[in-house]
């Protein structure tokens, strides 16, 4: 029997040697280490108590202190962004776009400039999800307590850094509240004032999604994608694939919505659907009967 030291020796030889399949997925342009997961969830919490000051730490949400703690929590963010850009940027290199300012201190100052429109749109979302639901006794209840804000919060953050031409980041940042929440949200879906999701699990939205203003989904929902356009190389291409829901849609539980399809203002999609094909204005889509249909190159998201 080897030894534990000569085990140890050999696999260390091993493991040092860039395997085909290694090169294969690990950026070959950039340099330096990986944006860090820890100071990206400090990133999210920073902005979470700037936009709901009291709520996510022991800052004073009014009085002559506000103020200060919101310079405080701006000039961390600042910090914490411009070093995760940087590293995004540099380590991801191949993936930029030639056009895209490479200037992360700039990137991150974009971002921040951001902040008040994001607000915005998060204190619709969360009168959204208050008006939707009678078992909610206040706005607070639903900031502290509901998954569909917290996703929302780490949606609309990322989608404003995607917007920005940064790699990678965003999707981590939505991938940390898919983990927690069980709603999976691309950044790069398109979601408008508010939006509500009931509670949640199971919630599915794919990259070209377009949402229209006064949305709402229950759990288990799927917006997916039916097939996939291929390059000449067998490649799926990112074009728009993904469903449209105009304003005033509401799809309920377990409903599943495949494919580059609209689905008309004021629509009401009952629960368990499954639907591939557009449907008009003020449509009523109940349970359909059993259908086989064949699916070409993947049923994906």
């Amino acid at each position: 029997m080897s030894r534990p030291t000569d085990v140890i020796l050999k696999n260390v030889e091993l493991l040092s040697m860039d395997s085909i399949k290694e090169y294969k997925y690990i950026p070959q342009k950039g340099e330096g280490p990986m944006p860090s997961i820890p100071q990206l969830k400090e990133v999210v919490e920073l902005v979470k108590a700037i936009l709901f000051p009291g709520f996510f730490n022991e800052s004073g949400r009014t009085g002559g202190t506000r103020q200060y703690h919101l310079g405080v929590h701006l000039e961390r963010l600042f910090l914490l962004l411009e070093k995760q850009i940087s590293r995004g940027l540099n380590f991801f290199a191949d993936q930029i776009n030639g056009e895209v300012a490479l200037d992360a201190s700039e990137l991150a100052a974009a971002f921040i400039d951001r902040l008040p429109e994001i607000k915005r749109l998060l204190c619709t979302d969360v009168k959204a999800v208050f008006d939707g639901d009678p078992a909610a006794k206040s706005y607070a209840e639903v900031i502290f307590c509901y998954p569909a804000i917290l996703s929302m919060v780490h949606y609309r953050i990322a989608h404003e850094l995607l917007k920005l031409g940064i790699p990678v980041i965003p999707r981590i940042i939505t991938e940390l509240a898919h983990s927690k929440t069980g709603i999976d949200i691309h950044p790069g879906a398109r979601i408008g004032e508010y939006f509500s999701i009931d509670h949640g699990t199971g919630v599915v939205i794919g990259e070209t999604c377009e949402i229209g203003n006064h949305v709402r989904l229950y759990q288990g929902v799927t917006l997916g994608a039916r097939s996939f356009t291929l390059d000449e190389r067998g490649l799926p291409l990112n074009v728009p694939r993904h469903p449209i829901l105009e304003d005033y849609v509401i799809v309920y539980s377990n409903s599943t919505i495949l494919g580059r399809v609209t689905i008309g203002r004021e629509t009401i999609i009952g629960g368990n659907v499954w639907l591939t094909n557009s449907v008009p204005p003020n449509s009523r889509i109940l349970q359909q009967k059993a259908l086989t249909m064949a699916f070409t190159d993947g049923l994906g998201i």
